[in-house]
């Protein structure tokens, strides 16, 4: 349930975050006692347990604390889909969690770059050692280095499985549906338990998926492989967004090995052509630094390489270094991508100190601080939902606060979000969890609002979400839409004036792309996917959604099956249109 308009929140909660006239913490000389990666292992290095320590799971009991000590939006979820495509359950075991916004495992880059293109094949190899890559890779082949036997035991030979084509797709829409335009396959060799996807990202017309070690584009119109990238080692970090001209810089593995990788090595890809450009291996000989999960991101021609208690940023068109490590107690994490660059930044004066943050705008070319947000004691940067207006996800544990700052960093205002539960979808439940400081789905803002998921209210009979305003000014909750039945609402961007917001399928009714009024009112559809495609798109584990030029994308954020012929044939993405 959501707090009624204009109802006075109740005295002695969870006061507002420090105001930045109160000034940073102390300086002092630069020590070792950064903070470790969440979660770390206990041990005689004086690792401590982070605030985001394994929970029983987005539904358990949560505290019912006064007001602005509330539990955490929770990671929105889709109906279970079954059969390919759909991820097993968490094995279990060291590195594996889950936490309160999302239901996938956290995920913990030289040399001389060779780039050779395989004759007939249109598959780009990306090696360090000048040398082609072992087989072709990619969408046409295994990738290199991946397992033999299938997932059912077998030699890896499992009998072709077909997954459904847009005309079979098609044959089912009824008037006023719009068409899948095209889909593709995973058609890539996975591990035991499958992968994450990364993307998807646009440059020009050509939209690009990535997964393990293959990344594609593809015609946005039609669907047509543009190009095919094999890397040598699999992908484990990646920005939300690519530069204006369609570069990315992404990150992966130093080896093969599934124990002793390292997230290290940057590697450059222009999206536009596929080719690979520069590649540079990042020192991460430090005890916690080696621990720490990567977040990454992309300002301008600045490409952030952030981990705990320290970040290295780059030019992304030619990789010379631009900033490292500050001599400071103050060291930021993780950085959000687009114009703004805002920075999560962790303090600590002696090893023995608890960790304090602060929240930074920073110069994308030297680093340079612009102005410093102190938070509270006790709380930390979870993610940032908005950087125009800028609007902070911050938890202490299991509790979570909304902060609404102006440009210039100072306190604006703080969400009162009364006994609500928020859906937020974003990589992991924070960034220091191994996702990135940005790209949440469930929010988004205009100059004087924020939208924001609920978490769907459960019955014997249906499932009902809605999406909520509030009041930037005085974090107040203005107006709620409430979602079909069955269907979860999921606000994405501004289109105009208006809220873009993502119609989730159920398994009879097909996704829509719709819009809402910043004043409220009823959903406008924009495109409505065609039933008889709902249950293929509903496959599609836990969707990463972009509508561009009237088209909807839809991307599965993991891949899984239980053989490799299923795994094989899963559908990662969908495209619908008129």
């Amino acid at each position: 349930m959501t707090q009624p308009p204009g109802q006075q929140p109740p005295q002695g909660g969870f006061g507002a975050p420090f105001d930045p006239s109160q000034g940073p913490p102390p300086a002092a000389a630069p020590s070792y006692g950064y903070p470790p990666a969440p979660g770390a292992p206990q041990g005689p290095y004086g690792h401590r347990p982070g605030p985001y320590a394994p929970q029983p799971g987005p539904y358990g009991q949560q505290p019912s604390g006064p007001y602005g000590a509330q539990p955490g939006p929770q990671g929105s979820q889709q109906p279970a889909p079954y059969g390919a495509g759909s991820p097993p359950p968490d094995p279990g075991g060291a590195g594996k969690r889950r936490g309160p916004f999302t239901g996938k495992p956290a995920l913990i880059i030289g040399a001389v770059l060779a780039v050779v293109l395989v004759a007939g094949t249109g598959v780009w190899l990306a090696t360090g050692d000048g040398k082609p890559a072992a087989g072709t890779g990619g969408a046409t082949g295994t990738p290199s280095g991946s397992a033999a036997t299938g997932k059912d035991g077998k030699d890896g030979k499992d009998e072709k499985v077909a997954g459904p084509t847009a005309a079979e797709l098609n044959a089912g829409r009824k008037a006023g549906e719009a068409k899948v335009l095209w889909l593709r396959e995973n058609g890539v060799d996975l591990p035991q338990y499958g992968e994450e996807a990364y993307g998807p990202w646009f440059a020009g017309d050509t939209v690009v998926k990535a997964m393990y070690r293959t990344v594609s584009g593809y015609a946005a119109a039609d669907g047509a492989e543009q190009w095919t990238l094999a890397l040598p080692t699999k992908l484990c970090a990646a920005p939300t967004l690519p530069t204006d001209d369609g570069k990315i810089v992404v990150g992966i593995e130093d080896n093969v090995s599934e124990r002793e990788a390292s997230c290290s090595v940057l590697q450059m890809i222009d999206l536009r052509t596929g080719r690979a450009g520069w590649k540079k291996t990042v020192d991460r000989t430090g005890m916690q630094d080696g621990l720490s999960h990567v977040a990454m991101a992309v300002s301008g021609d600045t490409v952030t390489f952030g981990r705990t208690g320290n970040t290295d940023a780059f030019r992304v068109s030619d990789g010379t270094k631009l900033f490292g490590k500050r001599e400071d107690v103050c060291q930021p994490y993780a950085f959000t991508s687009g114009p703004r660059m805002i920075a999560a930044v962790s303090c600590q004066v002696e090893p023995a100190d608890p960790v304090r943050q602060q929240v930074q705008e920073v110069d994308p070319v030297t680093g340079k601080p612009l102005w410093t947000y102190r938070v509270k004691d006790g709380w930390k940067v979870s993610h940032v939902f908005s950087t125009r207006p800028l609007v902070l996800s911050i938890q202490k544990d299991e509790e979570w606060a909304g902060v609404v700052l102006n440009d210039d960093g100072s306190l604006r205002s703080q969400l009162i979000t009364g006994t609500g539960s928020y859906a937020v979808r974003c990589g992991e439940d924070s960034v220091e969890a191994g996702g990135t400081l940005d790209g949440c789905a469930g929010v988004t803002a205009d100059a004087d609002r924020l939208y924001l998921a609920t978490l769907p209210e459960v019955t014997k009979e249906s499932s009902i979400n809605k999406v909520v305003a509030f009041d930037l000014a005085t974090g107040r909750i203005l107006w709620d839409v409430t979602g079909p039945e069955d269907q979860n609402l999921l606000p994405l961007r501004m289109e105009g004036s208006d809220v873009l917001i993502r119609v989730e399928p159920s398994y009879r009714k097909g996704g829509e792309v719709a819009t809402v009024a910043p004043s409220g009112g009823a959903l406008k559809t924009l495109l409505r996917h065609p039933a008889s495609g709902a249950a293929a798109e509903s496959t599609l584990y836990r969707s990463k959604v972009a509508y561009v030029d009237g088209r909807s994308f839809i991307l599965a954020s993991r891949i899984s099956a239980d053989d490799d012929a299923e795994e094989m044939a899963a559908t990662a993405l969908m495209v619908f249109g008129r």
